[in-house]
């Protein structure tokens, strides 16, 4: 019986570990010289966030990653123009595609697709998902192609609000452990 329980146990607690990965999927232009690039500018969201303690977590990771590898976040005109899209719960989420918000002027960027690596880039319907996913596009401004593009998906307990903020600050760091990519053109 005690040997029974305990099996019973070590399940349970390989499963919860499971259950708090992050998926993260990642593309990128491999035609763009990531090594231009040394300021962006954050997207305004269409729609106020839902989780507004969630949401200023997510741009809080994402600036300190970014800060820490040599980005300037600036308020208009970065090299780079940084649109987050996302949700949690059983919801149907797009990514780029059309604009995104009021604030994106011009029309939407374009995805070289002759030399496009990894994940589907902009312009999809994400499934809908009972985790926390966050999405983030890099646009070349001058150009107005997306450059990169990468998804992290993270079970999320709303109950254990301080746990979920935890887990979303890895999962920023892990999604953009792959930003920049490491082989770019020079």
């Amino acid at each position: 019986m005690r040997a029974k329980e305990l099996k019973i146990i070590g399940c349970l607690v390989a499963i919860s570990s499971l259950s708090f990965a992050q998926k993260v999927k990642v593309g990128y232009d491999k035609s763009a010289d990531f090594s231009k690039y040394k300021t962006y500018t954050w997207e305004e969201p269409a729609m106020p966030a839902t989780y507004p303690q969630l949401y200023a977590t997510v741009i809080g990771s994402v600036d300190g990653e970014l800060n820490s590898k040599g980005f300037t976040r600036l308020e208009k005109n970065g090299d780079l123009v940084l649109i987050p899209s996302g949700g949690i719960g059983f919801a149907t989420v797009f990514s780029g595609g059309t604009p995104i918000s009021p604030t994106f002027s011009g029309p939407p960027p374009a995805l070289n697709a002759t030399v496009w690596t990894g994940a589907e880039g902009q312009g999809q319907l994400m499934p809908a998902v009972a985790d926390g996913t966050l999405a983030l596009e890099f646009i070349d401004r001058g150009a107005n192609l997306v450059v990169w593009s990468g998804t992290v998906t993270q079970k999320l307990d709303i109950e254990r609000k301080m746990k979920s903020l935890e887990l979303t600050s890895k999962a920023v760091t892990k999604l953009l452990k792959q930003f920049p990519p490491k082989t770019s053109a020079k």
